[in-house]
């Protein structure tokens, strides 16, 4: 089976795999910029941001010379806000520090914010066609079932194994790299998922050791159970007019950096706000909000709010602002807050 994968899959995926995928070119910039957005996101996710973005910052010159705001507000709704502000850190390491021309070794593009090994090899491999293999959520499903890797993926000393059975089957042909780690994309994507592989349609069926042994269910070896925390929040729907009172995050953390709600740990500290605030009045709370991250839940409970006289000498947080409803909506902020902020655009 070692010697064996790698000339199957490559033939596999040229008659079988993607081809009209739009960041199938050889412009690293584009490339890079794929990998990062598929990082935790499913494809076709991605097919919704990837031409909005490439038209806002048509290449590496333009991302660094745009505002980070700018570029958060374009990634709004992705998810995982650390990778928007990475791509934007790195678009200026590439301009500063390589003359903005994207490295084509995997060590120096491991140096760009954001860009760890795998990412760097599929960028290495798809734009420079070197000798790189990745090893993603996808491909460490296939290298489990197909050569019978025991041990969650996740745990280091499984996944240092598979980095090294995974330079072991590489391709020689240099001709083959390209279509080769797209083919491990494709096969995980599209035959071997995780909850029905479609094992009659894989070209490994006759080799595969979770195939042979009716394991598929079991390998790879899932992550051990954890139970998730629910926290929760109240969240400050402040209006003046059509304006809305918004905050800016720190720059880590969960939706780090973006805009949002102020957030309160009871509603009690909202009514605290609203005296130093000014004169206004308490509405309603609005039905909770549920939003899951990976490792926990939040449950939200919109406050409205109806402020009447603001006195910004009064407010404790020193980085609010008020915004039209509408240039909120279109700003850099959470998905759940974009949905409050529409809901409230309709009161």
């Amino acid at each position: 089976m070692h010697s064996s994968f790698a000339p199957r899959l490559v033939a596999w995926q040229r008659r079988h795999g993607r081809h009209d995928l739009p960041w199938q070119v050889s412009d690293p910039y584009r490339v890079w910029l794929s990998e990062i957005m598929l990082q935790q996101t499913q494809v076709k996710s991605v097919l919704d941001y990837y031409p909005r973005f490439l038209a806002r910052f048509p290449d590496v010159a333009a991302l660094a010379a745009a505002p980070v705001d700018d570029v958060l507000a374009q990634w709004s709704g992705l998810g995982y806000y650390s990778r928007a502000r990475n791509l934007h850190k790195a678009a200026r390491m590439v301009m500063d520090e390589f003359g903005g021309v994207f490295p084509a070794e995997r060590e120096q593009l491991e140096r760009l914010p954001g860009v760890g090994r795998s990412t760097a090899a599929a960028i290495s491999a798809f734009a420079f066609g070197r000798r790189e293999t990745i090893l993603d959520g996808n491909v460490k499903r296939v290298l489990a079932r197909c050569f019978g890797v025991e041990g969650f993926p996740g745990e280091k000393t499984v996944e240092k194994r598979m980095w090294a059975l995974a330079e072991q089957i590489l391709p020689r042909d240099a001709a083959d790299i390209g279509p080769y780690v797209q083919g491990l994309m494709d096969l995980g994507a599209t035959v071997c998922s995780r909850g029905k592989p479609a094992c009659t349609a894989c070209p490994m069926l006759d080799g595969c050791v979770a195939a042979r042994d009716g394991r598929t269910g079991e390998l790879p070896t899932p992550r051990p159970k954890k139970t998730v925390p629910t926290r929760q929040t109240v969240m400050l729907l402040a209006q003046r007019g059509n304006q809305v009172w918004l905050r800016r995050r720190q720059p880590t953390g969960i939706w780090g950096g973006l805009l949002s709600l102020p957030e309160f740990a009871t509603t009690f500290e909202i009514e605290d706000w609203l005296r130093a605030a000014g004169e206004g009045d308490m509405l309603p709370a609005w039905p909770e909000l549920e939003h899951v991250f990976t490792h926990f839940r939040l449950i939200i409970t919109p406050q409205p709010v109806r402020i009447d006289q603001f006195r910004a000498a009064g407010v404790a947080e020193a980085d609010g602002q008020w915004l039209d409803i509408d240039q909120a909506v279109d700003a850099g902020v959470p998905a759940p807050v974009r949905r409050l902020l529409l809901r409230l655009a309709q009161v």
